[in-house]
């Protein structure tokens, strides 16, 4: 509790990074537990990659190869896109660059006016958590033009999420006005709607129930890439 009145009083520097790091501690954890029933489930059928981060020299790369008459562009080499969880990946053949996630997930915290209702203070402007997200999801959208997958979910939690917010639709609208706290893996309507997975409450997500929402979504996304490349595809070397 003490480190959210910090976060009320400090919204830069080492109290920020504290928080962030227990969030991602949980969603680690998570993404431990889905490696560990991938490796049991498909066991020599996948190589598994996690990478902290997705460089947009990368993307953008990847989609040259998939449009080459489109043009796109980025400024820096080192420009990224960190998700909490990073992105699991399985590998393809030797020979093949391109990259086939299969879960990125991300954690936002966001609210601080129920210590401030408790203070007898009044609220505060409600936080841009949201906004800071849209950033990304917008990039991973676009990573994922080539698939009809887009196994992307994010956990929030916090007051400003509490059931009858007016921000919950800033959510939605980032969901493309699908339903919240459902999973929508596969594109909808001939591929138009991307939606990804939103999971929004005010109580805090423990680690077991990221975990059996991210395993789904990895699982599904590997018997995806099954289907549309062929298992073999994928399999580890003998």
């Amino acid at each position: 509790m003490a480190r959210k009145h910090q976060l009320r009083n400090q919204r830069e520097g080492t109290v920020i990074n504290v928080t962030s790091k227990r969030q991602e501690s949980d969603v680690i954890q998570a993404l431990t537990r889905v490696e560990r029933h991938l490796c049991g489930k498909f066991k020599r059928k996948i190589r598994l990659v996690h990478e902290k981060q997705w460089y947009l020299k990368d993307i953008v790369a990847e989609l040259h190869h998939t449009y080459p008459e489109v043009e796109f562009h980025y400024h820096f080499d080192k420009s990224s896109i960190r998700p909490d969880a990073g992105i699991l990946c399985i590998k393809g053949e030797p020979c093949d660059k391109l990259t086939y996630p299969i879960l990125i997930a991300e954690v936002k915290n966001q609210g601080t006016n129920d210590l401030r209702a408790k203070e007898g203070l009044p609220k505060q402007a409600k936080g841009n958590a949201i906004e800071r997200l849209g950033k990304n999801v917008i990039g991973l959208r676009a990573a994922f033009m080539r698939e009809t997958i887009f196994p992307f979910v994010c956990f929030g939690y916090g007051c400003d999420f509490e059931k009858g917010s007016s921000i919950l639709d800033r959510v939605s609208t980032m969901a493309m006005f699908g339903k919240l706290n459902t999973t929508h893996l596969h594109n909808e309507e001939s591929g138009k709607f991307n939606r990804g997975s939103f999971y929004f409450r005010e109580k805090r997500w423990s680690v077991r129930e990221m975990a059996e929402i991210m395993t789904d979504i990895a699982e599904r996304s590997v018997l995806y890439y099954f289907s549309k490349y062929r298992e073999t595809h994928f399999r580890r070397p003998s």
